[in-house]
């Protein structure tokens, strides 16, 4: 049985995404920019696809700009702030646990002179609306914390970071990486009141190649990619590449009405996961609670690429930590001060809407023979 339990790197694409495509590949095939027939088809369906993941969001659809994915928003978001905001102060706040593709841009950013407050978490993974307030300085201009973590899927207490600068009146810009968090745990921008909110198509079972950063009214940011005016309302230049952008629009418009239907069905699996896995292998450390996608677990005293290679070698997909970490050591883990051996015996198993119990069941299985047979092998 070959089983993906990896959906926090990247989700399969639903067939209704896949229609969509196909279709705009096929039919609307002209530029969104141009001004005659075919690219005024083509800029429909860019704009429909704008409608659908600002209404995932709750927002405006002249607030969603889209990107190539999450990365590029995230650069963006901090890399566009930076540029309009250093006249007013060169002070960053982020956290321990950021995806690097967070964590690298504002560590250039302090290599080139900011001041960057990176925010421990609690023993649970969360970094506390304490811990942001103290850190909040009247020259702290901009601070990125993600909603769910993409390890252990705890989730961050956003709206509380925004309450505390609105009743401080610092105006500092606040971002938040939320790819994955969008048509998975319930929120809006008003409910976050993020500045800046990042999405990611490939995380909600749309392609790869299409993400969007959400950018409230009255917040100003420098672009990032310049060389055309007119693509993203000026924006974000580049033509738009529309299959991969419609594919997202059509994933986030089923994902958001799926929503609490899909989150529901997940914790439970969740639930009957952990249920197996502390009958069959009861020294199992659940570390983290929050999104019912994520469950970061631990074998302590194993190792995770042992424990990984096994796994696939039996047709299972998981992970010790982010996809883009290969072989490094969790700094999410280690920035919860959690053991060395629980650290290393970590592995992160994420599902989706298409996740079953039979699968959650005969993984259980699987890695319960990978402990016994690593066991015996030592």
């Amino acid at each position: 049985m070959n089983i993906y339990f990896d959906n926090a790197a990247s989700t399969i694409v639903r067939e209704e995404a896949i229609d969509v495509m196909l279709h705009v590949m096929r039919e609307k095939y002209g530029n969104p920019s141009s001004m005659h027939y075919a690219g005024r088809r083509a800029s429909g369906e860019l704009e429909k696809a704008r409608g659908s993941v600002a209404g995932a969001l709750g927002a405006r659809s002249e607030n969603v700009y889209f990107t190539s994915g999450g990365t590029e928003a995230n650069n963006w978001a901090i890399f566009g702030a930076a540029g309009k905001l250093s006249r007013n102060g060169k002070h960053i706040i982020t956290s321990a646990i950021e995806h690097s593709a967070v964590m690298d841009p504002v560590k250039s950013l302090e290599s080139k002179g900011w001041e960057v407050t990176y925010l421990a978490p609690d023993s649970t993974g969360v970094i506390t609306p304490e811990a942001f307030a103290a850190s909040l300085r009247d020259d702290t201009v901009f601070a990125s914390v993600m909603l769910v973590n993409n390890e252990t899927g705890v989730i961050n207490p956003i709206g509380d970071y925004a309450n505390e600068i609105k009743r401080r009146g610092t105006g500092t810009v606040l971002h938040t990486d939320a790819v994955q968090g969008l048509c998975k745990i319930p929120f809006t921008v008003k409910s976050l009141g993020a500045d800046l909110i990042t999405v990611s198509s490939h995380k909600l079972h749309g392609p790869k190649g299409a993400g969007a950063l959400y950018i409230k009214e009255g917040i100003k940011i420098d672009p990032l990619i310049i060389g055309g005016g007119s693509h993203e309302r000026g924006n974000r230049a580049g033509t738009e590449p529309l299959p991969a952008i419609a594919g997202f629009g059509e994933a986030a418009r089923l994902g958001r009405y799926e929503l609490n239907e899909t989150s529901s069905a997940v914790l439970k699996l969740r639930g009957y996961l952990i249920k197996q896995l502390k009958t069959e292998l009861p020294d199992t450390v659940i570390i983290g609670e929050g999104s019912p996608f994520i469950l970061s677990i631990s074998l302590p005293g194993y190792k995770s690429e042992v424990l990984m290679t096994y796994l696939s070698g039996e047709g299972i997909s998981v992970s010790k930590s982010a996809a883009c970490k290969k072989g490094a050591r969790s700094r999410t883990l280690e920035a919860m001060r959690l053991r060395n051996d629980v650290i290393d015996g970590a592995l992160r198993v994420s599902f989706s809407r298409y996740s079953t119990p039979e699968e959650a069941e005969h993984f259980v299985k699987v890695l319960k023979q990978a402990a016994e047979t690593i066991f015996k092998a030592l």
